[in-house]
């Protein structure tokens, strides 16, 4: 009997078809990639309406993507093994960078967030979104799961001390979704539910002290989400006029540029943070089931690679970056059609700008790296 002298993965690696190779010569994930352009492509067709058909705004949003799409391939070529090496370092250097901008950030909007290196001006807080998750992936990697009190205060203290940080810029609401990134990663840990119960039940307690603590804009925020109609030309004009346009959408929408609350500049902000409420005036229910349908089956097919990923660190991280794109649009959503208070956060893939929009298709590449590198060892 003959037998073949080439290895069992190369035999099962010359029988996939030539664009199977290619896709993971390329470690990228077709249903994830699948689902970001459709999604890419949905937010152009809104952003183009939005823009009152702004030629200058696409293109810009185009290049904008373009740059976050080679950052995402180049992230899904690194095996997670060198993640998980490089992570400890990663989350000092980021920290070191949010110091940095108490100091020597540039101001704007009433806020410190940026620095600017002449070409390049950018936001340290985007990138502890990624060096959040990784740090804690890689500090309970190879710790006893669920964590004992120990390694839960120390996990904590990771979250916390660059998180307070960034609120002193002010930037509440980045710190509450760099705080969430880290959450996530003790939650998929299988932490006891009493803990989180506990946890809650101290927040609560602790409301007073942070109402306190708060700037008068944020408090603001959250009277006005609790009664816009106390101050419908100042605090509550966006979420009355986003409800408007939602509501007169009705089941069909009104059709593609033919958004009235938007053209005529009643909807503020309408091609970035309140860009959702543009899908609801012109397509509808219909409109935003689909956009909603498209979100979620990104989020499922993160989960299901963090659940077939091959270590602890690779499933913690690619989990919690899943769990963070989730909150994300759940935030946006939630604060145009008026059940959380207003954030300033953009709709992911949709909004119009560039500033987080790498952080984010940087963290679709790391999933990518785990899912293609997984089937290159399991091959």
């Amino acid at each position: 009997m003959k037998h073949s002298l080439l290895p069992t993965s190369s035999l099962t690696s010359h029988r996939q078809p030539w664009y199977q190779r290619l896709w993971q010569k390329l470690h990228i994930d077709p249903p994830l990639l699948a689902g970001i352009i459709v999604l890419i492509s949905f937010g152009l067709l809104v952003l183009y309406s939005a823009t009152n058909k702004s030629t200058s705004a696409i293109t810009h949003q185009l290049i904008s993507f373009g740059i976050a799409f080679i950052v995402m391939i180049l992230l899904a070529q690194i095996p997670p093994h060198k993640y998980r090496t490089l992570a400890p370092w990663f989350y000092l250097l980021t920290f070191v960078l949010l110091v940095a901008v108490l100091g020597l950030g540039v101001a704007g909007k009433g806020a410190q967030r940026w620095l600017n290196f002449g070409l390049i001006r950018f936001q340290p807080s985007e990138i502890m979104k990624i060096a959040m998750p990784m740090m804690l992936a890689w500090y309970l990697k190879d710790k006893q799961l669920p964590p004992n009190l120990k390694t839960l205060s120390i996990s904590l203290s990771i979250i916390i001390i660059p998180v307070l940080v960034i609120a002193k810029q002010p930037d509440l609401s980045t710190a509450l979704i760099i705080t969430a990134t880290g959450i996530f990663v003790i939650f998929l840990t299988g932490i006891n539910w009493r803990i989180i119960a506990g946890s809650f039940a101290f927040m609560a307690i602790a409301m007073p002290i942070i109402w306190h603590l708060m700037h008068d804009y944020q408090k603001i925020r959250i009277l006005t989400f609790l009664n816009p109609a106390r101050d419908p030309r100042g605090g509550g004009y966006h979420i009355i006029q986003s409800k408007i346009a939602i509501g007169s959408g009705g089941f069909t929408g009104k059709g593609w540029l033919h958004g009235s609350q938007t053209h005529l500049q009643f909807l503020p902000e309408h091609a970035t943070d309140f860009i959702f409420a543009v899908c609801g005036e012109e397509l509808g229910f219909i409109g935003c089931t689909l956009l909603l349908a498209i979100f979620f089956a990104l989020v499922a097919r993160g989960l299901y690679i963090s659940n077939r990923a091959q270590d602890t660190f690779s499933r913690l991280l690619t989990g919690s970056l899943t769990l963070t794109f989730f909150l994300s649009f759940f935030v946006n959503i939630g604060m145009v059609i008026g059940i959380i208070p207003v954030a300033g956060l953009p709709l992911p893939l949709i909004s119009y700008g560039g500033s987080s929009l790498v952080t984010l298709m940087a963290g679709f590449g790391i999933i990518m790296s785990v899912c293609t590198h997984r089937r290159l060892l399991s091959s």
